[in-house]
């Protein structure tokens, strides 16, 4: 299953970046994602579980970052064995470019399956890997853009927080 498809990012492309490398953001931005131990230069090691139609699995597997272009793209790779259930990797080739107001990030994910899985049929499949992919991205955008200005209450005095990723590097 390939997909592809961007975002616009209201952070800086280092930020964003930086925030791509960080495993403690990754962790919170996958699906599922129950642990994450390991570093961006050695890859991670994950437990991941999900339910695809009726099969509910708790994956074990690996994630590396290859392909690394500093501060311009990098290529995101996972395997993962779910028992019985079978088997899922995937790739997603990630890009940055400056934006007014931000940064581009566009995405090619390519995902598989095995086992169990696979017969489920590719109508339910894509539909997952999709779905996946989207929270993931979705995750990782709101938590780098700023959260929407408040007013506080009886002044007219406004306030911008950062999103949970950009509290985190506190920048």
């Amino acid at each position: 299953m390939k997909l592809s498809d961007q975002r616009e990012i209201a952070a800086e492309r280092q930020t964003v970046w930086e925030a791509i490398l960080n495993p403690e953001v990754l962790k919170a931005c996958i699906p599922g994602c129950e642990e994450l131990t390991g570093s961006h230069e050695d890859g991670f090691e994950a437990v991941v579980v999900q339910k695809v139609g009726p099969v509910k699995a708790k994956f074990k597997g690996e994630v590396t970052i290859s392909d690394v272009v500093i501060g311009e793209s990098l290529t995101l790779s996972g395997q993962g064995k779910g028992g019985p259930a079978g088997f899922a990797s995937g790739s997603a080739d990630v890009r940055l470019t400056d934006i007014e107001g931000g940064t581009l990030l566009e995405y090619d994910v390519d995902a598989k399956v095995g086992g169990k899985l696979a017969q489920l049929g590719s109508r339910i499949i894509d539909g997952f890997a999709k779905k996946l992919a989207g929270q993931f991205f979705e995750r990782f955008q709101e938590g780098l853009e700023p959260e929407l200005e408040t007013v506080a209450e009886n002044t007219d005095q406004k306030e911008t927080r950062k999103g949970w990723i950009g509290r985190m590097f506190k920048a």
